[in-house]
């Protein structure tokens, strides 16, 4: 409990608590972007933060994403404000818990290793001419954070069966996307889609994460539409073709 009360102490510690509660699941650079401080000093407090069981961290890839830990807050107000308002408290504490669950638990995680340049994965992930190719719908946008973008089919229809919201855009290295009907917006429970592209020498690491998916069947389509689309993106960079068979119809066809 001492240490709880240490780390709540400091006003820089609880804007990370404050920043993690509005958007679990940050790395250290997204939240040293909310500091005017140094990344050792932020290093330092998230330590202090971790070590009262306020966050936790999970590895993703060579990212380390930081979540908030609600329970020993919980044991706090259970100590102090428990006695005054048990029942409304307690209802409380058991909503926010459940969603915390639901929240930081991704859906789908996706790596492929591409022998390209950063530059390369990331001009076919956002070309509507490349996406046409390797993806048989055009993703079309400026993919500027808060602008739409669509996508379109390639018979010249201009009919867009999906879309979104860009979110994050840091060419060449990382792209979020909110990923849903044609149209939609980017609410709190909106699907998203991270791309991570991670050079290594010759090689690239690109890492798919689609969260938030609403049910069992859009998890197991999108466990097969994504591989299938990253096979096909990786033909395309390394060989200069596509599969020679749209590998999402091999799916359908063993489905059937």
């Amino acid at each position: 409990m001492d240490m709880v009360f240490r780390a709540l102490a400091d006003p820089t510690r609880r804007r990370l608590l404050d920043s993690l509660r509005e958007e679990n699941g940050q790395t250290l650079g997204r939240l040293c972007g909310s500091l005017s401080i140094t990344r050792q000093s932020v290093t330092q407090h998230l330590a202090v933060l971790e070590e009262a069981n306020l966050i936790s961290t999970v590895r993703r890839g060579r990212e380390k994403l930081h979540y908030l830990n609600p329970v020993p807050i919980h044991e706090l107000q259970m100590r102090w404000l428990a006695p005054f308002e048990e029942p409304r408290l307690r209802i409380l504490y058991d909503v926010r818990r459940h969603a915390e669950e639901h929240r930081v638990k991704p859906d789908f995680v996706y790596v492929t290793y591409i022998h390209a340049t950063p530059e390369r994965v990331w001009e076919a992930l956002t070309s509507a001419d490349l996406t046409g190719e390797f993806w048989g719908h055009s993703n079309v946008s400026d993919w500027r954070p808060g602008s739409p973008w669509e996508h379109r089919r390639t018979d010249g229809s201009g009919i867009a069966d999906g879309g979104g919201v860009v979110l994050e855009a840091e060419p060449p290295t990382r792209l979020v996307m909110t990923f849903g009907e044609a149209g939609s917006g980017a609410g709190p429970d909106a699907s998203t889609v991270t791309f991570l592209i991670e050079p290594h020498q010759e090689i690239v690491r690109l890492t798919v994460t689609h969260v938030k998916l609403a049910t069992d069947d859009d998890v197991e389509a999108v466990s097969h539409g994504w591989p299938a689309v990253m096979a096909n993106l990786k033909s395309l960079l390394e060989t200069g073709h596509v599969l020679p068979q749209a590998p999402w119809e091999m799916h359908a066809t063993l489905r059937g």
